[in-house]
């Protein structure tokens, strides 16, 4: 379901990046020091592109050295995808990655042994339903009979396209234009309206290109949109390991929450996401302090997670309560 793609990874083999933490970092350091950091256990980390919120916690973890403080080594690789990297998860190629929480019900019917063992957001934080600044739509209720983009079909824009439609009980074609096609087209004329994402509704907003006319973090009802994700195999397995990976990254997410450090989070994700600081800004008052900080899973917010995936046809979906687990309850890096 979460299928967002990098315009920059379009090569037709995985583009992945891999960051490993080390004890001392370089490959110059002392033999000792190698021997040190190579006894250190491994946790490779899959995260669903490069411009997106999981990458700039993972990379926050990383700068800030809060593995090392978990005496971990972490691996991060991006993905082009949601999706390739909950494959990559079912093939053994990572430990612990970002996707959907309703995709762990689809992967169980489909023989994926995997659970979210950390919830990653409430809410569609930063998406909006954007029309052209000179557009007689006003509301949701206008759109009735329009044309509305979204990246394709089971998708995240497809999904809350879907629940506009269903709210507002209305009827309008949705066009799926692919990550890339989604602003071209609005701007261009060939649809009254998109669903977009952040950054880059912050990107056009602020640039006086597009205006709100629904802004889903809001308007959505509070669900488990995203967890971090691992196999059965790893929980039992390697339960210290994926505990002290937990710690860190939700230590990242402390860190760019706390406003003592918001100058530093605002370069950190420019830097990350190769945005500038005042749309990075955005993107951090908009999506990330409002990113759970905790971790913690509700039942009713992972039977609202497959509600919203049932609105995209997914069916044969396993039921809400063994979807998840709460064996880990993260405490922080600091």
């Amino acid at each position: 379901m979460n299928d967002r793609k990098d315009p920059s990874q379009a090569r037709p083999t995985p583009d992945r990046l891999r960051r490993i933490i080390t004890l001392g970092g370089a490959a110059t350091v002392a033999a000792p020091g190698i021997a040190l950091a190579q006894s250190r256990p491994l946790i490779r980390i899959g995260v669903p592109t490069k411009t997106y919120f999981p990458t700039i916690i993972a990379e926050t973890a990383l700068r800030r050295k809060l593995f090392d403080k978990e005496g971990v080594q972490a691996e991060i690789t991006i993905y082009r995808s949601g999706a390739e990297g909950f494959e990559a998860l079912a093939a053994g190629a990572a430990d612990i990655v970002y996707n959907s929480s309703s995709s762990v019900a689809a992967g169980l019917k489909k023989g994926v042994m995997a659970r979210c063992v950390g919830n990653g957001a409430l809410g569609y934080f930063g998406w909006h339903l954007v029309v052209k600044p000179g557009s007689p739509i006003k509301t949701l209720k206008d759109l009735a009979g329009k044309k509305v983009g979204i990246t394709s079909a089971g998708s995240g824009t497809d999904i809350l396209a879907r629940w506009a439609m269903a709210d507002q009980k209305i009827e309008f074609t949705r066009v799926p234009l692919g990550g890339g096609g989604l602003v071209p087209n609005l701007l261009s004329g060939n649809i009254d309206a998109t669903v977009l994402y952040s950054p880059l509704t912050y990107k056009l907003i602020q640039a006086g290109q597009a205006r709100s006319i629904c802004d889903f973090g809001a308007q959505v009802p509070a669900h488990s949109t995203g967890s971090w994700i691992a196999t059965d195999k790893v929980i039992a397995g390697r339960p210290q390991d994926l505990q002290k990976a937990l710690n860190a990254l939700y230590g990242g997410v402390g860190f760019l929450r706390n406003p003592a450090n918001r100058a530093t989070a605002v370069k950190l994700i420019a830097e990350v996401d190769e945005i500038p600081d005042p749309i990075a800004a955005a993107e951090l008052d908009g999506n990330i302090v409002k990113l759970s900080s905790t971790g913690e899973f509700k039942l009713e917010w992972m039977e609202r997670a497959l509600s919203m995936g049932a609105l995209i046809g997914m069916k044969d979906l396993a039921p809400a309560t063994e979807i998840f687990t709460t064996k880990f309850k993260p405490v922080p890096t600091t």
